[in-house]
């Protein structure tokens, strides 16, 4: 069998995960060369150096590319993440909820939702289900002190530096077999309009490959520059377009714990995110440039993050909603923001990434009369799990009960609810979210009317919500959360409703995380060598005269 040339242009996190995931994949983890991987990275664009919170599938990519899971925290300034906490999203009054990762499923039928919905609802939908929202709100760690490896309690993922994670695969993927070249990308030569030859550096050398990879971010120097593929701007869904990033460091604005979730809280145009790692945490305003200027913005940021931190570097990032129409095209994938990008609500920025090289392994070819099919359904696949996403994403702005600014009166009007999720929506009025509703996806032979085929290729079935990121669960604690079905629950159950009794896995659960599991910062200290710190502020940002309270 010929050995196949891969060339991945771009380094930065989805550089480098492509490339040490396709050498895991296909060769074995740099055991065997069945494909030369080359990554070229220009040495003179900065990386963009924020916190990133992943989700659980981010063991999968690091189960595969070979890495061991204390070395990788290490390298990261790595942290546990248990859940998402939604702070201000219903109301603007400090209430909060989350969206953890693991919940219970009751047998032989999960009536979980039907139970709540007829009780007083005086507890949270998502502490009737799961211990992972008490875990994480009394500070503890997923593993118990001592254990390492894949099994765990609860599930989690990470909070980390996306630059050293990058650093690290650079050093990890070398190590293995990938050439990495240092150089700009100076020209592209073309086979013919779809296929590329060969990449002209500024070191003078020439590269052809059987396959090129564009991770060069918003630029998309190969996929849209030279291939022409087009972008769908899905901006009237999603308002926001820029985000105000710093760093808070430990040494001078330590909160009392490192907390083992990623929280995020609504302020007047948009949101913040509030990544906690070993030794600072990242924060960032994602928000909508027509509803404030960047001043403004930096100065709620600010606001959020309390007093003594005006003088902390600030860094700008604009960015646009959208996807690619085809990310493969001939003999070239986009991967990362080249590919595409919505906000990262739940932490889907590493994710579109991570998904995109996994699908592309299972995809690969080794023969270039079969490349035109791979990406058939390369494409499909990726197009799918988009929208997912911007539904799920979408539907955590119009569930909203806030008219307090222009942008939250703004995000609820129906033209900004996509009519994909309006026809989901519609559906759970009269049921709750269950496994079946994502059988094939579609609540309306009117969806069949949304997509413009004018922009979307070859392929222009409408996209298929498979739930596969997200089943009837999360979809169940968004909606839940965020008060849906309220009103209709007063008047088919009555006002007066029982209060409902907590299931005793849920109980006993509670009981073991208290007695076995230690606080998230003590677990980091004992294993990763964090350090400790003197508290100078309160958690989320909070004076004591306006905690979050639960919703």
């Amino acid at each position: 069998m010929k050995k196949r040339k891969v060339v991945i242009v771009g380094g930065g996190s989805a550089g480098w995960m492509t490339a040490a995931y396709l050498n895991g994949a296909l060769n074995n983890k740099g055991k065997k060369q069945v494909v030369d991987i080359t990554l070229v990275e220009s040495p003179d664009i900065p990386r963009i150096s924020v916190g990133e919170a992943t989700i659980p599938s981010m063991r999968h990519l690091l189960a595969v590319v070979g890495v061991d899971e204390i070395d990788f925290m290490r390298a990261t300034q790595a942290s546990f993440k248990q859940s998402i906490k939604y702070v201000n999203w219903v109301n603007n009054d400090h209430s909060y909820y989350h969206h953890p990762f693991s919940r219970l499923t009751p047998q032989p039928i999960d009536n979980s939702a039907d139970l709540w919905l007829q009780s007083d609802q005086k507890i949270p939908f998502m502490e009737t289900c799961s211990i992972q929202p008490l875990v994480c709100e009394m500070g503890l760690a997923p593993r118990a002190i001592g254990q390492l490896g894949n099994k765990a309690p609860l599930q989690y993922a990470y909070h980390m530096n996306a630059q050293k994670f990058a650093d690290y695969l650079t050093d990890f993927s070398i190590k293995r077999g990938v050439h990495h070249v240092l150089a700009n990308l100076v020209n592209v030569d073309m086979h013919d309009k779809n296929t590329i030859g060969s990449i002209h550096l500024d070191n003078g050398d020439s590269i052809s490959a059987d396959l090129f990879i564009d991770c060069t971010g918003f630029k998309a120097k190969l996929i849209e520059e030279k291939l022409n593929v087009g972008f769908e701007d899905c901006s009237q869904w999603l308002l926001c377009d820029r985000a105000i990033t710093m760093h808070v460091p430990y040494d001078t604005h330590y909160p009392g714990m490192v907390r083992p979730y990623t929280t995020a809280t609504a302020l007047n145009n948009g949101w913040v995110w509030d990544i906690p790692m070993r030794d600072r945490r990242s924060i960032g305003y994602v928000h909508s440039s027509k509803f404030t200027n960047e001043n403004d913005a930096k100065a709620e940021l600010f606001n959020y993050q309390g007093p003594g931190c005006e003088e902390i570097p600030t860094r700008t990032v604009n960015f646009k909603v959208g996807r690619r129409h085809e990310p493969w095209k001939g003999n070239c994938v986009a991967i990362g923001l080249s590919a595409g990008f919505i906000e990262p609500l739940e932490s889907t920025g590493l994710y579109l990434s991570d998904l995109g090289v996994v699908t592309l392994a299972e995809h690969f070819s080794f023969d270039d009369s079969h490349n035109a099919l791979m990406a058939t359904r390369y494409n499909r696949i990726m197009a799918n799990r988009y929208y997912e996403i911007l539904d799920f994403i979408n539907m955590h702005y119009c569930m909203t009960n806030r008219t307090d600014t222009p942008f939250w009166q703004e995000v609820q009007k129906p033209e900004r609810i996509n009519p994909r999720l309006a026809a989901k929506l519609a559906y759970w009025q009269i049921k709750p979210p269950t496994h079946s509703d994502f059988e094939d996806g579609c609540f309306d032979v009117a969806l069949n009317q949304y997509l413009d085929t004018n922009q979307h290729g070859a392929d222009n079935r409408p996209p298929v919500d498979s739930g596969q990121l997200w089943n009837h669960q999360s979809y169940q604690c968004i909606l839940y959360g965020m008060g849906f079905w309220k009103e209709q629950s007063k008047q088919r159950y009555g006002d007066t409703r029982p209060p409902l009794a907590m299931h005793p896995a849920i109980i006993e659960g509670l009981k073991g995380a208290k007695a076995n599991l230690p606080s998230h910062a003590a677990w980091l200290q004992q294993h990763l060598g964090m350090s400790s710190y003197p508290t100078t502020a309160l958690p989320d940002g909070w004076t004591k005269e306006k905690q979050p309270t639960r919703k």
